[in-house]
């Protein structure tokens, strides 16, 4: 099978999506809204507006003028920084709600068992591009796509491609050899002036680490137990999944190299990972990243992250006060959780010098969330709104690196119909093969039968 830029070229010519040099609109001023720039240094704003130019955002405060930028009323929204997912399996984005009973048991034996072995490249880009536009349209500017998927170098190309088509900001983690991460390296990811940038998916291993370091590419990797494996190679270029096992060694290890947490705290408690380990990340001085992991079986928005997190942490500080524990932690605020969800993923990816705050000189990844919807009004606190009030129906506007993706609600440049034709073909190609059942009141592969 043809691979790379050959491989790739029926799908550019088909993309779903019209390419961002179309959409791009040069100055935009957004205008009236409720500034949250989450930068100590610009501050938060009742009222104020956002310049951007090009792909920057140029200027923050109030009463901005722009002559000949176009202008978008923010009057009503709340205006912040896109949230940043640090660790999503995006490769599964046609299999969607598909295992929602399953443990962790159930998803490695039925998904990356029997549904992995069967993706064509083709399903591939198209559950990139499900998952991708999904984050967009839930307001997730930057997802690190965890792809274990590479079947064989035509499904790597295949997922990149389908990343390039939404316009996400992505972060490519690639499951595989040495010498194939220098591949895509050098074919795709030789700047990192763009939207996609080279990581390694891996786990302990000592030489692949080496090998992602040798092209440049940061490290992820799903994490439990003491890390004495990779004792000696611990750096700030690492970002350390789940960690719900780890010993207070590994903890103590993470924090003393720099290193980076992102916790999928529904996920952990629904398939039996074990608990998320917020307070943990706390006591130790690291401030958690939030990731979606699976939308088999949780939802791709980071609402749902954020008041998971919010509420798990607080039930587990008050308890231990019920208790009369004299050390039990302080309670996170919402401002806390919007921090983990936006300039503590932008730092475990290592893109905080580019994106996580409204700051100027930043890329332009900016989301205008209305706070005049029926679930919010009247806007009374805008952390405590964007927390614990609202959900993707909220999401008005996302703009990434410059490019409005969506506006007044809706996806901008978007063919549906072909998504939705193309996404529910690879969902019927995987659950034939995969002998699985059809009917769509119990679709999909059935867990094993508990007591």
């Amino acid at each position: 099978m043809a691979t790379g830029t050959a491989a790739l070229a029926g799908a550019v010519a088909s993309s779903c999506v019209t390419p961002a040099a179309q959409q791009r609109t040069g100055r935009i001023l957004l205008t009236g809204g409720c500034v949250l720039s989450l930068d100590s240094k610009v501050g938060d704003f009742d009222v104020a507006d956002v310049l951007i130019d090009g792909s920057r955002i140029a200027a923050v405060g109030p009463k901005l003028s722009a002559t000949g930028a176009q202008t978008i009323d923010a009057t009503n929204c709340i205006v912040m920084p896109g949230f940043v997912d640090t660790h999503r399996h995006m490769w599964q984005g046609a299999l969607r709600n598909i295992l929602p009973n399953g443990l962790l048991s159930d998803y490695t034996r039925d998904i990356t068992g029997t549904a992995r072995a069967l993706f064509r490249p083709e399903d591939a880009r198209i559950g990139d591009l499900v998952s991708a536009l999904g984050a967009i349209n839930a307001g997730v500017t930057t997802c690190l796509d965890w792809s274990h998927i590479g079947n064989s170098p035509a499904h790597a190309d295949a997922a990149i491609e389908g990343l390039r088509q939404s316009g996400i900001r992505g972060v490519y983690a690639y499951l595989g050899s040495g010498a194939e991460l220098r591949r895509l390296r050098k074919q795709y990811f030789s700047s990192r002036d763009q939207l996609l940038t080279l990581a390694m998916a891996t786990g302990e291993s000592p030489s692949d680490w080496a090998a992602a370091r040798d092209a440049g590419a940061s490290i992820t990797l799903h994490a439990g137990g003491s890390l004495s494996d990779v004792a000696r190679v611990l750096g700030p270029d690492v970002t350390y999944i789940h960690c719900t096992t780890f010993t207070d060694e590994a903890w103590k290890r993470v924090r003393d190299s720099g290193g980076h947490v992102s916790i999928a705290a529904p996920i952990e408690m629904e398939m039996g990972h074990g608990i998320p380990p917020i307070q943990a990340a706390l006591d130790h001085g690291i401030r958690p990243s939030l990731s979606v992991d699976v939308e088999t079986q949780m939802p791709g928005d980071f609402f749902t992250q954020m008041r998971s997190v919010f509420t798990l942490q607080r039930m587990q500080a008050l308890a231990r006060r019920r208790a009369g524990d004299a050390r039990a932690p302080g309670l996170l605020t919402v401002r806390d959780v919007v921090e983990f969800a936006t300039i503590a993923g932008a730092r475990a990816n290592r893109l905080d010098d580019r994106i996580g705050t409204l700051t100027p000189g930043k890329q332009a990844d900016v989301i205008m969330l209305r706070a005049d919807a029926i679930n919010v009004l009247p806007l009374n606190n805008a952390f405590g709104a964007v927390v614990l009030g609202m959900d993707t129906s909220n999401v008005d506007t996302v703009i990434i690196g410059g490019t409005i993706r969506k506006q007044r609600g809706q996806l901008v440049g978007v063919d549906m119909t072909r998504v939705n034709r193309e996404a529910a073909a690879s969902r019927d190609y995987i659950r034939s093969r995969a002998g699985w059942s059809k009917t769509r009141v119990g679709n999909g592969p059935q867990p094993e039968t508990r007591d």
